[in-house]
């Protein structure tokens, strides 16, 4: 029906009015594709290869966000750019910034941004799972919660050191004879670590000492000591360039070479003079160190097939076996950590449940207030908290009493949301709540007392105005504009009011 729109939204409240079927839906449905929802080819205008719907969104500093965004890998800017294309051949391609993404991941972080309110199925408040969040962050109790979740993934921690600790008892005291003898035969060799490179070297020098001695003792004969040695030659040759240089000066720079080479030849003489006389013939070291490669070498063969595995192994199986000969002593280490960490879990569940009770009054006072004021005369409204007892099989952590309690990183605390609307009605949970107008209200006054707390930037609440009308409507119209002051809200609406 629209070839092509754009629009800007302001700050605070927007409204969108106009008679049935001016195409007032169509801009939200638009908005819910690009949140996120399913699509099909039928949203393509006839005569179109496809429909193209584009969003920009201001998200300065939200931390969320940003946290998903990197997860995805996708560029953090001050401003998000949602984009949907839909073929009319129904395939359905999404980006966030440029970068593709699937639906999970576009509805993920449009949860972040958008609370849509009316015959969408877009609200958060009807998701049991947010109920606790909500009154977390209304009551301003993230910081116990963070507390109680660090203390929570401390007590697993040492629940899971523990059982491993426990089910390793019995391996290694089936083990524990075979370790022994191993560490006997290594300690019993003690290799070094890289200290086979040396014996090698070392190894390679006693085995060739004949022909190393003999082979420098005739360099020694060839540069210095014997008839015609190169140094005795280079003298003479120095000699004579010398006579010629005073003829023909062009010969001063091959003299000044000679000279060069010369010392050269000393150098090289007193260096293999030096070496020929600390040549070593040991027999006796020689034999030493075969044996002692040949017993690293059965090492290596045995446990790794290098001398670093060998002492990685050895290091290992020395923790077992003191591990083993102190097996009580750790496990009565760790179940004494066990019974504190608990204790510590415990005292926190216990005050975290209290708050979280005293909180859910205050909510379950100001939604019914909020619901009054909104046309439903007669409203109960119930935060229900309930802790769920576990049998002693299940994985323990807090103990309230006698009792342990189903435990999660948040606390033992289940948070459901209950309403009644009517007279002699009992209360039901709120997820179950038929849509329309009044739930729609019942959404305003949660978010009218959650609004300094609930971050999503965007509400939209599609006909919120159902059934009702003047003073009633004033209402409404003033709730919406008070709940502008904390969010964008963007309303559909025929009331003037």
């Amino acid at each position: 029906l629209i070839e092509k729109l754009d629009v800007e939204f302001e700050h605070g409240l927007n409204i969108i009015t106009g008679e049935t079927g001016a195409g007032k839906s169509i801009i939200i449905d638009a908005l819910s594709l690009i949140l996120g929802e399913r699509a099909d080819n039928e949203v393509v205008r006839i005569g179109a290869g496809k429909a193209i719907i584009e969003g920009i969104f201001e998200v300065s500093g939200d931390r969320k966000l940003k946290e998903i965004l990197n997860d995805n890998e996708i560029e953090f800017t001050d401003e998000i750019i949602f984009r949907r294309e839909v073929a009319t051949k129904g395939q359905s391609r999404a980006f966030v910034n440029d970068t593709p993404v699937n639906l999970v991941v576009l509805k993920q972080i449009g949860d972040l941004l958008v609370d849509l309110h009316g015959q969408h199925d877009h609200q958060s408040l009807l998701r049991v799972e947010s109920h606790r969040e909500l009154l977390d962050e209304f009551g301003g109790l993230e910081g116990l919660v963070n507390e109680f979740r660090q203390a929570y993934q401390k007590t697993i921690d040492v629940i899971t050191e523990l059982q491993a600790l426990q089910s390793k008892e019995q391996q290694l005291k089936e083990r524990q004879e075979l370790y022994e003898f191993q560490l006997r035969e290594i300690d019993t060799v003690n290799p070094i670590a890289d200290e086979e490179d040396s014996l090698e070297v070392e190894l390679k020098i006693l085995e060739h000492a004949e022909q190393l001695y003999s082979t420098t003792e005739r360099l020694y004969q060839i540069l210095y000591e014997g008839e015609n040695a190169i140094h005795d030659q280079l003298i003479l040759v120095r000699n004579q360039l010398e006579v010629l240089a005073r003829i023909d000066k062009t010969f001063e720079e091959m003299k000044n070479e000679t000279v060069t080479a010369i010392a050269i030849i000393d150098e090289l003489t007193k260096f293999i003079q030096r070496y020929n006389s600390r040549i070593e013939f040991n027999p006796e070291r020689l034999e030493d160190i075969r044996l002692r490669l040949g017993q690293l070498a059965l090492l290596k063969k045995k446990y790794g097939g290098s001398l670093d595995a060998v002492i990685s192994h050895c290091n290992k199986i020395r923790k077992e076996i003191q591990l083993a000969e102190n097996f009580d002593a750790e496990i009565q280490l760790l179940n004494k950590q066990l019974e504190n960490a608990r204790a510590h879990c415990s005292d926190l569940a216990q005050r975290l449940s209290s708050k979280r009770r005293d909180v859910g009054k205050k909510i379950d006072r100001g939604v019914e207030q909020a619901l009054r004021l909104l046309g439903i005369a007669h409203p109960i409204f119930e935060t229900r908290i309930a802790n769920r007892k576990i049998d002693s099989g299940q994985q323990q952590i807090v103990r309230l009493g006698k009792d342990w309690y189903e435990t999660k990183p948040e606390g033992i605390d289940f948070v459901e949301f209950y309403i009644s609307t009517n007279i002699g009605e009992d209360p039901k949970p709120l997820a179950k709540i038929a849509s329309g107008g009044e739930v729609s209200r019942i959404m305003l006054a949660l978010k009218t007392i959650l609004a300094k707390t609930d971050r999503l930037p965007l509400l939209i609440f599609d006909e919120i105005d159902v059934g009702v009308s003047g003073r009633i409507a004033q209402i409404v119209g003033q709730s919406l504009k008070n709940l502008s002051k904390f969010h964008q809200v963007i309303a559909i609406t025929h009331l003037p009011q």
